[in-house]
């Protein structure tokens, strides 16, 4: 779980000296320098920069070591690898357009960061070979003031301050949240530090500075601020009272993807070369993620697996991981490795909502945003034929097409009554006002919102998302009222809008407020007022059928939609709810206005427990 601690050194030439708190952000040009562009080194063998991340321990099983040794898989491929530490990311780049390194290692934002510098020259433009992982391991943590990302922005006051490291991958886990939210960068105030981790990192200045409102931290910095990814910090042991995971890629699962590009000119010349250090890759990363998962269920480490972990533990250093069990193991559950079938799914689907195309789009769009680049200088991926890959001689490596259906979520895990448990598991939430007794939710007057369920359907792809439809409660309480007078069990006194009622007890009348609307709700259930017609428990019922109708309609409509734009979307997730009358946005309204407030689908991006996703590693 020490995941991406030295991927964050790389990138301490990003944060100015004298002031890293207050800095604006620097053009990643300036940092690498002028390099004279030089053709890579035709000399055996062929430099591979690794970075500190779990995904990389494939890497290492796959070349035996840092120098590849015989009878490995990448051996049996002919292949000859010396694998260099690549987490000094400003002198990877440099060594890139040096000649040094065909290739280049980050997560897809880092190499986004760089673009400038790494597609100056056509021949040092990076073609991207790889999907290594998706993140599981790297969270913001919050104050208990912010509940959800929507608490991002303040209607009053003062910025929420986020502390990250600069130019780190937390930039695009940043990028990615205020994006769900509907915000942008100017919404908040970034606090830049220098380190990912330790005593210059945003963990440490979170515990120390009451006026940081949220840090972006790895899982050990995470776990020691709350307790845990479910917990809320007591204060003692370290922790910090009230802080919690606000959102984590545990459930943005599709924020940070990890990736080996190389220099187009590079490629031109070794496609085949290419192709066979992907597929050994992969192999390795299959035979992984069986070893670690047979570990997490077994709890009995095999003398492999234990073998890989302890040259995990050599090449990063003890410091890093100083246990076996707990550390090199944790740092492995920390990512997702996205396999063979998660590389098509995201070079080759075009619906896919987190695939190259997009990741591209939001990664330039961040990269010049944000001033780390002045050009848009993209990517492009290698094309591989990955039947090809999967039938190489010496690679035991089974051709799959992605799974279409993804995570299956179950449906009680977004169980919305009661309400406030619904509530306190929401991440990020957006309404949609309906018109009376409308369910039509049409994409020509909904289209925005549409795409908005889409894509955060696919970036929290281990989060359920909740349609909640709601109605307004003004017939239910009208007719509590005609019943609750025709049994009189009912009084009412005032004028005209200004209206008491006072409910009959065996003690006598007492004052029953409409606004309640729980207490309505017990009201009615309790039977008291059935047996008149119109009956106030029909027209409850009537009320939740209809929100539920509305719900139900809404998800249809995002179904259809995403088939006829070619979008790819696992209906797994999506889940209809009704609230009924529940929930009323204005308890008791005065006005038709009021009313209408009430009639509306909610959309929440819901947490849900482990135990409820039947995952998938892609």
């Amino acid at each position: 779980m020490k995941s991406r601690i030295a991927v964050g050194l790389a990138i301490l030439a990003l944060v100015i000296a004298v002031n890293p708190v207050a800095a604006q952000q620097r053009r990643f040009a300036d940092l690498v320098g002028p390099v004279a562009v030089k053709p890579v080194a035709t000399s055996q063998p062929v430099e591979v920069p690794y970075i500190t991340w779990g995904g990389d321990v494939a890497t290492f099983l796959a070349n035996g070591g840092l120098t590849t040794q015989p009878g490995t898989i990448f051996a049996r491929q002919g292949l000859n690898i010396r694998l260099v530490p690549g987490d000094d990311f400003v002198g990877q780049v440099r060594n890139y357009l040096a000649g040094k390194s065909p290739f280049v290692r980050g997560t897809f934002r880092m190499l986004g960061q760089a673009s400038e510098s790494l597609g100056a020259d056509p021949k040092t433009k990076p073609v991207i070979i790889l999907q290594l992982t998706w993140s599981a391991g790297d969270h913001v943590v919050a104050r208990e003031s912010l509940r959800t990302l929507n608490d991002l922005k303040r209607t009053s006051g003062k910025k929420v301050r986020v502390a990250l490291q600069r130019g780190g991958p937390h930039v695009g886990l940043l990028d990615d949240m205020l994006t769900s939210a509907q915000l942008a960068w100017s919404d908040v105030e970034p606090v830049w530090v220098a380190d990912l981790t330790g005593p210059e990192g945003p963990a440490e200045l979170f515990r120390k500075d009451s006026s940081v409102d949220a840090c972006c931290v790895i899982s050990p910095d995470m776990i020691g601020l709350t307790g845990g990814l479910d917990s809320k910090g007591s204060g003692a042991e370290g922790t910090v009272a009230g802080a919690h995971v606000l959102v984590s890629t545990a459930t943005a699962s599709r924020s940070i993807a990890d990736v080996y590009g190389c220099r187009s000119d590079w490629f031109a010349a070794n496609r085949a070369w290419a192709e066979k250090f992907v597929a050994g890759y992969l192999q390795a990363s299959d035979e992984l993620r069986a070893m670690r998962d047979g570990f997490e269920k077994s709890g009995q480490m095999t003398p492999e697996y234990r073998k890989v972990l302890t040259m995990a533990q050599n090449i990063f250093g003890k410091d890093v991981l100083p246990t076996l069990e707990v550390d090199a193991h944790g740092l492995l559950l920390d990512c997702t490795f996205v396999r063979l079938p998660g590389n098509i799914s995201f070079f080759l689907d075009k619906g896919n909502q987190n695939g190259f195309e997009a990741k591209l789009k939001a990664t330039l769009d961040l990269a010049v945003g944000q001033g780390y680049a002045r050009v848009r200088s993209g990517f492009v991926p290698a094309g591989f034929d990955y039947r090809k890959l999967a039938a190489l001689p010496g690679i035991q490596l089974k051709y799959e097409e992605p799974s279409a259906a993804g995570a299956s979520i179950d449906a009680e895990a977004i169980e919305v009554f009661p309400g406030q448990e619904l509530d306190d598991r929401t991440i990020v939430s957006f309404t949609v006002k309906f018109p009376p007794n409308q369910t039509v939710f049409s994409p020509d007057q909904y289209g925005a919102e549409i795409n908005r369920v889409i894509q955060s359907a696919s970036t929290f792809g281990n989060a359920a998302i909740a349609i909640v439809g709601h109605a307004d409660p003004t017939k239910t309480l009208v007719d509590l009222v005609r019943a609750g007078e025709a049994k009189g069990v009912l009084k009412r006194s005032g004028s005209p809008g200004n209206y008491q009622y006072f409910l009959k007890t065996k003690d006598g009348f007492r004052p029953l407020d409409l606004a309640q609307t729980q207490a309505i709700v017990e009201l009615i259930q309790g039977g008291a007022l059935d047996g008149v017609d119109p009956s106030p428990r029909q027209t409850m019922q009537a009320a939740l059928n209809l929100s539920l109708a509305r719900a139900e309609a809404v998800k249809q409509g995002i179904v259809d939609y995403a088939k006829q734009q070619g979008k790819t979307l696992n209906i797994n997730q999506v889940q209809p709810v009704g609230a009924g009358i529940l929930e009323p946005l204005v308890s008791k309204p005065r006005n038709r206005d009021e009313a209408e407030q009430n009639m509306r689908v909610e959309f929440k991006v819901i947490r849900v427990p482990g135990e409820a996703i039947d995952n998938f590693d892609y």
